[in-house]
């Protein structure tokens, strides 16, 4: 199946957002994958890695589209918690 393949890369000013916005997206590993295409998550101090492999482009495409959907919510749902609790 692993005819392409995309590694996407996240730093963060912290390992604990680094960690806090991996596990939050993990959960969606095996959710998502499907027979085109496979995702794999993991951290490294501060930064978050994101590799999927693909069958063909059109999946590789769809897959990139929902990773980078997730990784930004993860983000706004974490500004937004620290933004209520520094109110």
């Amino acid at each position: 199946m692993s005819s392409h393949d995309a590694t996407l890369e996240f730093d963060y000013e912290t390992s604990a957002r680094a960690t806090l916005v991996a596990e939050s997206v993990a959960r969606e590993i095996g959710e998502i994958d499907d027979d085109r295409s496979r995702t794999t998550i993991d951290r490294d101090g501060a930064t978050v890695r994101v590799d999927v492999v693909a069958a063909d482009v059109i999946a590789l495409r769809a897959a990139l589209n929902t990773w980078f959907s997730l990784i930004d919510v993860a983000e706004r749902t974490a500004e937004l918690g620290d933004a209520a609790l520094e109110s």
